[in-house]
């Protein structure tokens, strides 16, 4: 008999109940969707408290009261970017259920809260170390930030216009490569070379998560500027380029049940608790499983008995930079059509620990909200964004997809879908499958989103596609659909007429999902488990047809290019050639590309280089390599192996045989309060560090940072759903379903999730019931 407990829990209006199984996941039974939102609301707080707290204040922009002057800066960026439209509207457009869900979930949320002022020992830790305590929520703020969404393509946009200001669209190319071809159009009244990189500060601060350091809690307001810029340029630009997405339905006439199998493993930061927390809902009218956010309500990705779907990013440009000319007398005032107009200024008091309160101000122009001003040149810059509108909160419309039965449901909620832009993967228990892309889209009529645009008035939307006349492929002759954040739009798509954007993921991962999907027969559930821990890189298997054509007489170049020969291309974490492979391509390779074709000023800018651009470049050079490219080109390609081959020995000493991949490549979760903790607790509260496999083109996605090869993203929750028998489903999550270090349940997923393998997920009642390892019984207070 499964061990249980009761509590009476105000606010419940009939029994309910919440099933913890093997591996930490919670079975949320309820009599009502009310109390269904409410337990789901109480169990997030029950495990993820602290997370949940610290993601409501650095989205709504609340640091500074609990944290001190050295947040005054992201609060003020964070508010910039919160929707502050009507929340009627807001509500209604997630669905009839939207408001009372939403209204539910937070006072489950608040629950919690409540009993943690009776009884201060169910406090998190975290709190006790900072000396704050959790705030109450309201139903708006689970969708008033926006700042989830903040991703397309303002960066962008500014790091072109350094680079234009400086070199040429051919340069750009290696750091962002564009699809459909273009050659991006400067508009008229704009010189890139004016455009500052400071225009990037408060937008990165807005997206950029809260952290902790005994200096910045420290700061005195005198020092709070000094903290507008809390991440450096690469962090930004990585999390930009990298963050993706798999995910894939196999039509039942390829499966061995004669029904569909889908996948999907979303790719982001990885955190300490994980970002993705994993759930089963159930009760009358609704029984659904999956992952989402702590800090919203449902399911993001997964599946409802009927039903199945996943998500990955698709490439819609929905951001805009506008930059404006000031009148000379007035700062505020800037040039619109053939007069003036005044900027809109909102100011707002804040609380500030250990301060006098302070106030903020906020500037708007007509666009948005204004991100930099520069008094000296008279200008003023502001992002245009899609998700200021109502029903544009990242990820909520999965409360209408959760609710889909077929497929023209699923599509019919699909097409409201906002924020962010999407490739959805579709399947379900008729035999269907399908691939859809969602989200909002402007209409430029007269730019390609590429660049800044002047804010006089030539450069307006002109209103939002029509998401319904989007494409849609439904059940492909060649029996499945996928997506990994490629340029995806099929075949024949009239991208004047109904363009999306221009900046997309390379198409490594895509590739190797689309070779293994179409070769391999029957496609089974371990088929898609094992290319979801795939680790096949396609640019080494591309780099290594040009290295066949070498013949060094350098002794190290030509040890690499042998070791490299007779490599199946797959980073394991036991691989020799893979770790040489990833130092050269990493640390060498695109360097000595740069240092021979690109102005020094411009390196670091570069980072981390785009896959498609550097592999295109070198696959067919051009008039920068001289007036031989392709003996230019080898010449970089054979003197940076060799120097890579050197690093090796250095890095993991003379014999090639002790090599491999996983001795640089590690898996690694520490605290995010661990400079506050005894370095026992520290040690202890850590998780690894355990070799890893892969990098960010594989399949198995482990973006890792450069300057110790440490994994930084990637999928951190992965699911395969059995349309046949949802019950042999299987997901995973690390390092653990709760954020509390002292549960079981803290640490107890990330050996698996590190050796690439899984947890089950049990669905029907008689399977949930046989995989719990406790209950706890909820009875109306």
């Amino acid at each position: 008999m499964t061990p249980s407990e009761t509590l009476t829990l105000p606010g419940l209006s009939a029994p309910g109940s919440i099933g913890i199984d093997r591996n930490g996941i919670p079975h949320i039974r309820a009599e009502n969707e009310a109390d269904l939102f409410f337990l789901q609301g109480f169990h997030a707080a029950r495990e993820r408290l602290f997370q949940i707290d610290l993601f409501r204040k650095r989205g709504l922009g609340l640091l500074s009261a609990d944290f001190g002057p050295g947040y005054i800066e992201q609060d003020r960026a964070s508010r910039l970017f919160l929707y502050r439209g009507d929340q009627a509207a807001e509500f209604a457009a997630y669905g009839p259920e939207a408001e009372a869900s939403f209204t539910a979930f937070t006072k489950g949320i608040n629950a919690f809260i409540a009993m943690t002022e009776a009884d201060p020992s169910l406090l998190p830790v975290e709190f006790g170390l900072l000396g704050t305590k959790p705030a109450v929520w309201a139903a708006g703020d689970v969708s008033r930030i926006r700042t989830h969404s903040l991703s397309r393509n303002a960066l962008s946009e500014i790091l072109r216009c350094q680079v234009y200001g400086k070199a040429d669209h051919r340069t750009d190319l290696l750091r962002r490569y564009l699809e459909p071809k273009i050659a991006p159009a400067v508009p008229e009244g704009l010189d890139p070379a004016t455009i500052p990189l400071a225009a990037l500060d408060v937008v990165k601060l807005a997206t950029a998560n809260a952290t902790f350091s005994p200096e910045r809690l420290a700061a005195t307001l005198d020092e709070a500027p000094k903290w507008r810029a809390t991440t450096d340029l690469l962090e930004v630009v990585l999390d930009a380029q990298y963050t993706g997405s798999n995910n894939w339905a196999v039509h039942g006439s390829k499966t061995d049940t004669g029904l569909p199998i889908l996948a999907s493993d979303p790719h982001r930061i990885h955190g300490m608790p994980s970002l993705r927390t994993i759930v089963h809902l159930t009760c009358p009218g609704l029984d659904v499983v999956g992952a989402g956010e702590p800090s919203v309500p449902g399911v993001m990705i997964g599946h409802n008995g009927t039903i199945a779907w996943g998500l990955t990013i698709f490439y819609i440009d929905q951001e805009d930079v506008y930059f404006y000319e000031t009148h000379p007398e007035d700062c505020d005032l800037y040039r619109y059509g053939e007069g003036w107009e005044r900027v809109r200024t909102v100011e707002e008091r804040i609380k500030v620990k250990g301060c006098d309160d302070q106030i903020l101000t906020l500037k708007f122009t007509r666009h948005g909200p204004v991100v930099h001003e520069d008094p000296v040149a008279g200008r003023l810059y502001a992002v245009r964004a899609a998700y200021f509108e109502p029903g544009t909160a990242p990820y909520l419309v999965a409360h209408k997809l959760m609710r889909a039965k077929n497929l023209a449901e699923f599509r019919a909620a699909a097409v409201t879908w906002g924020t962010p832009s999407c490739n959805l993967v579709y399947a379900d228990t008729a035999g269907d499958v399908a691939w859809m892309p969602a989200g909002i889209n402007p209409i430029r009529p007269n730019w390609d989103g590429l660049l800044p645009v002047p804010g006089d008035g030539r450069y307006e939307w002109a209103g939002w596609r029509d998401r319904a006349q989007a494409p849609l492929v439904h059940n492909p002759a060649r029996g499945f659909v996928f997506s990994a954040n490629e340029m995806n739009v099929p075949a024949g798509w009239d991208h004047k007429a109904y363009p999306f954007g221009y900046e997309w993921v390379d198409y490594s991962r895509a590739t190797r999902i689309e070779e293994v999907l179409g070769s391999v027969a029957p496609h089974t559930l371990s088929t898609s488990r094992a290319l979801q821990t795939d680790v096949v890189s396609i640019p080494a298997r591309r780099l290594g047809k040009l290295l066949a054509g070498l013949t060094p007489s350098d002794p190290d170049t030509a040890a690499a290019i042998a070791m490299l020969a007779g490599w199946d291309h797959a980073l394991t974490s036991m691989s020799a050639a893979g770790a040489l492979f990833e130092v050269w391509w990493s640390r060498h390779l695109k360097k000595a590309l740069w240092n021979a074709i690109v102005a020094p000023e411009l390196h670091a800018l570069m980072v981390p280089g785009d896959v498609d651009g550097t592999l295109a470049i070198l696959e067919d050079p051009d008039d920068r390599f001289g007036s031989d490219p392709a003996a230019g080109r080898d010449a970089i390609l054979a003197a940076s192996l060799g120097a890579a081959f050197g690093e090796m020995q250095r890095l993991l000493g003379p014999d090639p045989a002790a090599w491999a991949w996983g001795k640089l490549h590690h898996g690694f979760f520490e605290h995010p309060l661990s400079f506050l903790l005894s370095e026992a607790t520290a040690k202890a509260w850590a998780i690894g560090p355990v070799p890893h496999a892969g990098s960010s083109v594989t399949p198995m996605h482990t973006g890792y940072r450069g300057t110790d090869f440490r994994t930084m993203m990637g999928s951190s929750f992965r699911l395969v759903v059995d349309l046949a028998d949802f019950d042999r489903s299987v997901t995973i999550n690390t390092p653990g379903q709760s954020g509390d270090p002292r549960s079981p349940h803290y640490r107890d997923l990330f050996a698996r999730w590190a050796a690439g393998d899984y947890a089950p997920l049990p669905y029907t009642a008689a399977a949930v019931d046989g995989a719990l390892e406790s209950r706890l019984d909820l009875k109306p207070g």
